[in-house]
């Protein structure tokens, strides 16, 4: 499976996050409405990710990916497929599985190089900064976290704003089942 470091934490100035983030662009920013169906499973997390209005040249997507639950810089890896059918798919998902929770997020994604920085405003829960530093086959999870920390300190991202929990489990947490 493809692997990446990944960072994610509260954003407590969103606005002075979108300015330092624009500074590091190295693309034109896209902005995304997700809906996130996540699925009960033994190990790591499943979600089917929906694109709310999209069209049929948007499909949807259906993610695995195994990361630790800890703050700062930590190894993930990933893997993704595409459907047409997201509403068959959930229901076939949801029927084997059951549904965790859900998590709906308007995402502006900010490339810079080859770490996709997230700044998300999930439903519910706020503002958050989320850096993903793609690795190519072969490099050393050290690459990836040196990248991270280098963009953690040019986004002002402060070491107690790093969470170690994904969007549903906060959620959880705040609201109760999701």
């Amino acid at each position: 499976m493809p692997t990446n470091t990944e960072v994610k934490a509260h954003d407590r100035a969103p606005a002075r996050t979108r300015a330092l983030a624009d500074e590091l662009a190295t693309e034109p920013p896209v902005t995304l409405v997700q809906h996130d169906t996540f699925f009960a499973t033994p190990s790591a997390r499943l979600k089917l990710r929906e694109f709310p209005g999209a069209t049929p040249t948007q499909p949807a997507e259906l993610i695995l990916y195994d990361r630790p639950d800890t703050q700062g810089p930590s190894a993930s890896s990933y893997a993704i497929t595409r459907t047409t059918d997201p509403a068959g798919l959930r229901a076939i998902l949801a029927a084997a599985l059951g549904e965790a929770g859900q998590v709906r997020k308007r995402r502006t994604l900010i490339m810079a190089g080859r770490t996709r920085i997230h700044l998300d405003e999930v439903a519910d829960l706020g503002h958050f900064i989320e850096l993903e530093v793609v690795l190519a086959e072969g490099d050393a999870p050290s690459q990836g976290e040196e990248e991270a920390r280098r963009l953690m300190a040019a986004l002002a991202i402060a070491p107690d704003d790093l969470i170690a929990s994904a969007y549903v489990d906060l959620l959880r947490e705040r609201n109760g089942p999701v």
